[in-house]
């Protein structure tokens, strides 16, 4: 394995020196930044950005109501506690 990953290594520099130019850009940074192309990949990332920030929002939502739910637990058990001392 060892002497075969300098190979590989060669072989993937020159992929991507023998790569034409415009393999190697999208549409927006190629320059036409205003195709539906564009556009679309700009509406994908905003997709994106909006399913992760629903599941960050579900995660928080879980540990408020967990910590909350240990916070009543715990006031409940204390009120037991000194009604048993009373």
């Amino acid at each position: 394995m060892s002497r075969r990953l300098p190979i590989l290594f060669a072989l993937a520099g020159l992929a991507v020196l023998t790569a034409p130019s415009s393999a190697l850009a999208c549409a927006a940074c190629y320059g036409a930044s205003d195709s539906p192309l564009a556009q679309g990949m700009n509406m994908g990332i905003l997709v994106l950005l909006g399913f992760i920030g629903s599941v960050l929002v579900g995660i928080s939502a879980f540990f408020i109501h967990v910590a909350r739910n240990a916070a009543r637990l715990a006031a409940a058990e204390a009120q037991i506690q000194t009604d048993k001392q009373s």
